[in-house]
């Protein structure tokens, strides 16, 4: 078999990137090891953040690292094992979340995240996903009033830096907005603008089957057999209907990316952040209406079609580790607190990998030393809200359009790779 371009990886990146680069007259086959959607773009929140301007920084004061060591938290855990291994990272990552340098990768982040939602409808206007799309915007919950208050602040300097749009939710109103939420919170904030995704693993399949109605092609096939084809002018992959050959390759292998890069001679520090989810269903006849975010514990209930997930912080620990879902206990005991969850739906916690660069932004662009070879990863916590962005991105940039924002800021050259 033959292409013009193999995309290795069938998360929400790689179809979108499969798609845009289908929509420009190329035949694209992409691979993955098991179906679209069924690793790291599963299993989230279902939010497209269109406020998300600002990446998930380090912890810099010290007296917050301190609480984070007691490893007794929901947003955050570690394995006490993998720390010798995830030093580099997170001595990195740390580096970068300085004030200073923070607000310059946001800065360069933003354009990424302000062309989410536009992007996402473009995909989900072609595939006739919009049954799986609620345009209503999600809220966070506070316990403490200064927690409110430097959230409420932050709110208003990202509504006068990038117009993003929020509504202050009085206890009154989040009684009215939840009314089986427990009267614990002392106010909330709505994010208005992104979108929420009811099923996250159905849209990307809406998004395969676009792209197989354009004449696209998707097999099972191991991307680490990724090698330079035997006529020496492009790659080639093995899958299971045989070798296939292409002039291009797109890499948009999430946290196994860097299985196929090292063998290349690349030596990207890419960590990775995973996370947990579980489904409920309602106790009784309770109803939870909006995408919620418990700020001071650290967790999410997201309505979804399955029934009510709950979704964890971050767990920081060997990728391939056998699962420690600690934090879906924490979680659901504070849960049940305040909204009345009724029995586990799934057989057991889901887990998932987010793949994280130190600087907090994606790796997207052409390779420094091969030819016809393209990244597309490190998408962190915000994979689903920009795989249809980096998708057309990469695509433009392949064909010799000029790419319609710089793609400069997450060349895969700013790493000493």
């Amino acid at each position: 078999m033959t292409a013009d371009i193999l995309v290795l990886g069938a998360g929400i990146v790689g179809v979108s990137t499969a798609i845009h680069l289908q929509r420009r007259g190329k035949s694209v086959v992409l691979v993955d090891r098991r179906g679209a959607g069924e690793e790291t773009s599963f299993g989230n929140a279902g939010l497209i953040q269109r406020e998300g301007i600002v990446p998930y920084g380090f912890p810099q004061e010290v007296s917050t690292l301190m609480r984070y060591g007691l490893n007794n938290r929901i947003d955050a855990h570690y394995h006490i094992a993998a720390m010798p291994k995830l030093v580099p990272f997170l001595s990195r990552y740390w580096w970068h979340s300085n004030k200073v340098r923070h607000n310059a990768i946001a800065n360069a982040y933003a354009p990424l995240i302000e062309n989410s939602v536009s992007e996402h409808d473009d995909l989900i206007q072609a595939s006739g996903a919009g049954d799986l799309i609620r345009k209503d915007g999600w809220m966070e919950v506070f316990r403490t009033e200064k927690v409110r208050d430097d959230e409420l602040a932050e709110a208003e300097r990202l509504s006068k830096v990038a117009k993003i749009n929020y509504t202050v939710l009085t206890p009154a109103d989040l009684a009215k907005a939840e009314p089986h939420l427990k009267d614990k919170f002392v106010g909330g904030l709505k994010w208005n603008d992104p979108w929420s995704v009811t099923d996250p693993h159905g849209l990307t399949k809406a998004y395969l089957a676009y792209f197989q109605s354009l004449g696209g092609q998707f097999v099972t096939g191991d991307a680490t057999t990724l090698g330079q084809s035997a006529s020496g002018k492009g790659w080639q992959v093995t899958t299971e209907d045989g070798v296939v050959e292409a002039e291009k390759v797109v890499l948009a292998l999430g946290p196994w990316s860097e299985d196929v890069t090292r063998k290349l001679g690349y030596s990207f520090i890419v960590g990775v952040k995973r996370g947990y989810h579980m489904h409920y269903s309602p106790a009784g006849n309770a109803v939870l209406n909006n995408w919620t975010m418990d700020k001071e514990r650290g967790y999410f209930l997201a309505p979804m079609a399955k029934g009510i997930r709950l979704t964890t912080g971050a767990e920081f620990a060997d990728r391939d580790a056998p699962k420690s879902p600690v934090q879906v206990e924490r979680a659901e005991r504070v849960a049940r607190t305040i909204f009345p969850l009724g029995h586990r739906l799934d057989d057991e916690p889901w887990m998932g990998s987010r793949p994280c660069t130190p600087d907090m932004m994606p790796i997207i662009g052409k390779a420094p030393r091969h030819d016809g070879l393209w990244f597309a990863f490190g998408h962190a916590h915000h994979g689903l809200t920009l795989g249809p962005v980096t998708g057309r991105l990469i695509a433009e940039a392949m064909t010799g359009e000029t790419p319609f924002l710089d793609i400069s800021a997450w060349r895969p050259e700013r790493f000493k790779a």
